[in-house]
């Protein structure tokens, strides 16, 4: 797939060729750095990118062996909520302050499932109940700007959920919150996946999240995939210098306290002139020629385990800090 904007600074490729799988009832996790293309990625599955400036310039998405994006918009808006659903980065800017919480979840009850005022009004205090929000039978005459951030985030999920879609788009879903509801929202989130059978893309640039809640995790740079694989093997045996670089930059407890933490050297790249090769290699610190002049395809290094780089079976030889032995 791969998604455009057209601006006055030229064409900003921010979904460039990206290509991954979800199946039935997994949870695929999409990380990387700010400005990478994966909200875009996510906003582009829904149909949901502005035109002007943006558009899907090319490729498929195919739900269920279906291309969603050859179906009309009367037919995307019987998908979009019901088949497949997201949770938004904000809840504060995605939540209508006008609106009671109860039309809010309501509205898509009756739309996809056809229930009166009050069935649906019955069904959404038992999402409210769900998602862990006390006394919703009150609660669901309540405003937004009336809950928490958390609280607002627990709602998003329980209207993402109303019609028990195939598959749950979660973008950022703990940026708003502290970390102990961060813990909250992810374990809901879980537990519905396993109860229901809904496949999950996480978006994130919280590894914690990803080792914790992630079967698979695909790592995006510059509108591409660099790397994909087992979330375990990702963290065991990471075979792209940009994935490394990710993991060298968390916190370790098994490592001394002093020790400083990785960094990335330099920016991500402006989108609107990617440089040529590979888009990692002006931050790499294992650059070679071949990496300035040429792509690297994005294939398989190893049993189901991908990555985009010239040197991926040599990352083993780059030195990395290992656990103190006792």
């Amino acid at each position: 797939m791969r998604t455009h904007f057209y601006t006055r600074a030229g064409d900003l490729r921010a979904v460039d060729g990206l290509s991954y799988y979800v199946n039935r009832g997994e949870s695929v996790g999409l990380v990387g750095e700010s400005a990478c293309g994966k909200s875009v990625s996510a906003l582009s599955v829904m149909r949901l990118i502005p035109n002007p400036p943006g558009m899907i310039a090319g490729g498929e998405i195919l739900f269920n062996g279906q291309d969603i994006l050859r179906v009309s918009e009367e037919e995307m808006q019987h998908i979009r909520g019901n088949k497949i659903a997201m949770v938004f980065q904000e809840p504060t800017t995605s939540l209508n302050p006008v609106l009671t919480v109860r039309r809010q979840l309501t509205e898509s009850l009756e739309l996809h499932r056809g229930m009166d005022s009050a069935s649906s009004a019955h069904e959404a205090i038992k999402l409210l109940q769900l998602v862990g929000i006390p006394d919703p039978g009150r609660r669901l005459k309540d405003y937004p700007y009336q809950f928490s951030g958390g609280m607002q985030q627990r709602i998003m999920i329980a209207m993402a959920l109303s019609c028990n879609p195939a598959l749950l788009i979660a973008d950022e879903p703990t940026t708003s919150v502290d970390v102990t509801v961060q813990a909250q929202l992810l374990e809901i989130i879980d537990d519905l996946r396993s109860r229901f059978g809904t496949a999950v893309i996480i978006i994130t640039h919280n590894l914690g999240v990803v080792a914790r809640y992630v079967d698979r995790v695909n790592v995006m740079y510059a509108g591409r995939l660099a790397e994909s694989g087992v979330t375990d093997v990702i963290f065991d045996h990471p075979m792209h210098p940009y994935t490394l670089g990710l993991l060298q930059s968390v916190p370790r407890l098994d490592l001394p306290r002093d020790r400083e933490l990785g960094v990335i050297e330099g920016l991500p790249p402006n989108l609107a002139c990617v440089p040529s090769g590979c888009a990692f290699h002006p931050r790499c610190k294992f650059v070679i020629d071949r990496c300035r002049k040429e792509r690297p395809p994005f294939e398989e290094a190893e049993e189901n385990h991908f990555s985009a780089c010239f040197r991926s079976q040599e990352i083993d030889e780059i030195k990395r800090p290992e656990p103190e032995s006792e």
